[in-house]
């Protein structure tokens, strides 16, 4: 299977994206297609066994529509052609609403009933105003003609089909009218030709389509901020020379010199010098952070007090910049279920609203026998129903939202976890490495028989061949030590138990009372010893050598400073918040006491962790997962929304559907404020895209007009249609002005 992103172009509403969608859905071999047209993207993934991408483009071509691979986009000539199309359309509304000026003074007597003595009549003449009016039907108006055509060849109908049929309907008319009006004056009827409203009403859309590109081009500002944050040049060490290069040309291993004040070009190691390091455009962190010898460093954050010389290990799209902007695409290219009940109706609308327009001309011409009357009403149900708000309502929330996500130092992997995150009732956290430091230190060691020095000796043998971060603790310690660490053979590492081998041909056995009360080894001696770090929250592990117990030695880890604060706005948020660790139950406890957590599941071991989520979700709750490490990601990928700390493992980061870049908790609290403000957006703006047309058509129909003798103007129609788009991205826009709320 592959997946590939198309860049479409030629689209004017979501009718386009529904065709185009639909037409790729129908390739023998396409699994699942989703056009965006506030993206205005396609993301197709086939079987390239029996179609490609290529195969894909034609189809899309096929039915008016074109489709571009992303490596042929050149930036600069996309930027280059959005811009000829914004002064394309800019220049159509200056002369339509020239023109439009001119024709609705010169019908002012006709539509007020009064006369203006200001106004010449021959403003107001058939044969002026068909001359002002054709470059405006046939220049400004020729998109919705090409576009209703092309509609109409691949028997779909489209926005730009309503567009056409209403002004070419009004404009027919007149034009009829015009060369004809002995006709009208037959049958009883003013001859007035209505011109202004096919005019107004083309100026209108075409100017609510200038607003929109322009509002739209600011939803993927996020996207642009973040491909701005790349640095240009880096300034590298080769043969002992140092030279600026372009950032493309720097390779992998190479040697970046990174002076105060200056932007760090690639993600690398410190290798030389130390400084401190503001990461907040990658992070969301104001805190500038101490790099050292050692330290990783990200691409595109900003050197501050000092030098630095840093290997380069990740460049071009492998850097985590170059990773943030392609999540960030993916996740603007989705689609949340909430836009499904919008897409429905999209695939419809368009043919019901042409039924709609002729049953309600045929009404009134049967009615009234008014043929001007009844033309006039199906114009303007032809103009007002609009598609486009639609088709925007979702995507533009979904782009400004999750680019404001980057921005906080929270990447969201699609539009559906961003729906999801704000349906979270129980959040269950991990405890080494989220909630706490994940640096445990060794605190206290106890020995039988041995001295304490000989006991971590034995440990530190042992546990050298683990990755766990106990094991790391204890090494750690013995190396402060300078102790010389011998080595093991038949080593074993038992998930969720311990770790055994041999060292020095003696039988060393590492792990939790369990494990030992499992072995038969008796470790009554040391209990009490274990009863009190843990209940000081301390984790402990036991020591037997051949089968007897030899001591036990006590591990912290030190909770985030971010924890408690994080726990207690989540509980503020009515949601639960459980804690999952493998440590026993006094450790688990006492530090969920410090961290104010209630609801506590010890002794875990990672098989069993997936178990504990689904238990949670049979209580018929919406479970979240927040974890760092390998073992926590089958729990990450069974939680309703998964969230990985970004300073965890790669794992856990792609099995998760959030992560937090800096490692925060607080980046819960604002992912979870940051999907209830988009999806509560997204609700307005279907709002507002569904009142105009279930109140608007009915409107433009004429079902006033019995009651209080109201009848909507065409030229209102379009002002109502191009507000309807122009309302829905503006209020969209206001998602930028997200802040997260305070958390103390």
């Amino acid at each position: 299977m592959s997946k590939v992103t198309l860049n479409l172009h030629g689209m004017h509403c979501a009718s386009c994206a529904s065709s185009i969608q639909s037409a790729t859905r129908s390739i023998s071999g396409v699994v699942s297609s989703n056009v965006n047209f506030a993206t205005e993207e396609a993301v197709v993934e086939f079987d390239e066994k029996k179609t490609s991408a290529s195969a894909i483009q034609k189809v899309i071509k096929d039915i008016g529509y074109e489709a571009i691979l992303p490596d042929q986009v050149d930036a600069d000539s996309d930027k280059k052609s959005r811009l000829t199309e914004n002064q394309d359309l800019t220049r159509k509304v200056w002369v339509g609403g020239v023109i439009s000026v001119v024709l609705v003074t010169g019908v002012l007597p006709m539509m007020t009933g009064l006369q203006i003595p200001l106004i010449p009549d021959w403003l107001h003449n058939r044969w002026f105003q068909l001359a002002l009016a054709l470059p405006v039907q046939v220049w400004c108006g020729s998109s919705f003609y090409t576009g209703a055509w092309k509609a109409f060849k691949n028997h779909t109908a489209t926005m730009d089909t309503l567009i056409a049929l209403g002004t070419l309907a009004a404009f027919s008319y007149s034009l009829t009218v015009t060369f004809n009006p002995s006709f009208f004056i037959s049958q009883g009827l003013q001859p007035e030709v209505y011109y202004e409203v096919s005019v107004v009403v083309i100026t209108l859309i075409l100017l609510g389509k200038l607003f929109e590109n322009r509002a739209k081009g600011e939803t993927s500002e996020a996207i642009r901020k973040l491909i701005g944050l790349q640095a240009k040049t880096a300034r590298v060490l080769r043969d002992g020379q140092e030279s600026d290069i372009p950032i493309e040309d720097v390779q992998i291993n190479d040697i970046v010199l990174v002076r105060p004040g200056e932007k760090i070009p690639v993600d690398g190691e410190a290798i030389a010098g130390n400084s401190t390091v503001d990461e907040s455009m990658v992070t969301g962190e104001s805190i500038p952070i101490e790099k050292k010898v050692g330290d990783r460093v990200i691409g595109a954050t900003i050197n501050r007090s000092g030098s630095l010389q840093i290997k380069a290990s990740h460049i071009g799209k492998d850097s985590v910049l170059s990773q943030i902007v392609q999540l960030v695409k993916d996740a603007q290219g989705s689609k949340a279920p909430i836009q499904r009940l919008a897409d429905q109706v999209t695939g419809w609308f368009v043919p019901v609203v042409i039924s709609i327009a002729i049953a309600t001309f045929i009404v009134w011409f049967e009615i009234m026998g008014n043929i001007t009357l009844a033309t006039i009403s199906a114009v303007g149900v032809l103009i007002i129903a609009c598609p486009c708000a639609l088709g925007l309502a979702a995507p533009t929330s979904i782009m400004v939202g999750t680019g404001k996500g980057a921005e906080n130092g929270i990447l969201i992997k699609d539009a559906g976890s961003l729906e999801l995150a704000h349906k979270i009732q129980t959040i269950v956290l991990d405890k080494t490495g989220t909630l706490t430091e994940g640096k445990p230190v060794v605190t206290d060691i106890f020995s039988i028989n041995k001295n304490d020095d000989e006991l971590l000796k034995l440990v530190a043998a042992i546990e050298r061949n683990s990755e766990h971060p106990l094991a790391e603790a204890v090494v750690n310690h013995a190396k402060q030590k300078d102790m010389t660490i011998s080595e093991v053979t038949e080593f074993l590492a038992i998930a969720g138990s311990g770790v055994q081998g041999k060292v020095d041909n003696s039988l060393v056995q590492v792990g939790t009372r369990r494990w030992m009360d499992e072995l038969k080894i008796d470790t009554s001696e040391i209990h009490q010893y274990q009863d009190s770090w843990e209940t000081g929250g301390k984790t402990v592990v036991l020591v037997a050598v051949d089968n007897a117990a030899c001591g036990l030695i006590g591990i912290a880890d030190k909770l985030k400073p971010s924890s408690q604060v994080a726990v207690a706005a989540l509980q503020r948020m009515k949601i639960e918040v459980v804690m999952l660790t493998g440590d026993n139950q006094s450790t688990a406890e006492a530090i969920a006491r410090e961290v104010g957590i209630k609801r506590v599941f010890a002794g875990v071991r990672p098989d069993q962790k997936v178990a504990k989520i689904r238990e949670l979700q049979a209580e018929s709750k919406v479970v979240a997962m927040v974890g760092d490490g390998i073992n926590d990601a089958p729990a990450l990928a069974q939680a309703d929304v998964g969230l990985a700390i970004g300073t965890g493992t790669d794992v856990a980061i792609a099995a998760s559907d959030i992560t937090l870049i800096s490692g925060d908790l607080q980046g819960i609290v604002t992912a979870i404020q940051l999907s209830r403000a988009t999806i509560s957006n997204i609700q307005q703006n279907l709002f507002f895209a569904f009142i105009y047309n279930v109140a608007g058509i009915p409107i433009a129909a004429g079902i006033l007009y019995p009651f209080f003798g109201w009848l909507l103007n065409p030229i209102i129609a379009g002002g109502a249609m191009a507000l309807s788009s122009l309302s829905v991205v503006t209020n969209a826009l206001r998602l930028r002005n997200f802040r997260p709320s305070s958390t103390n």
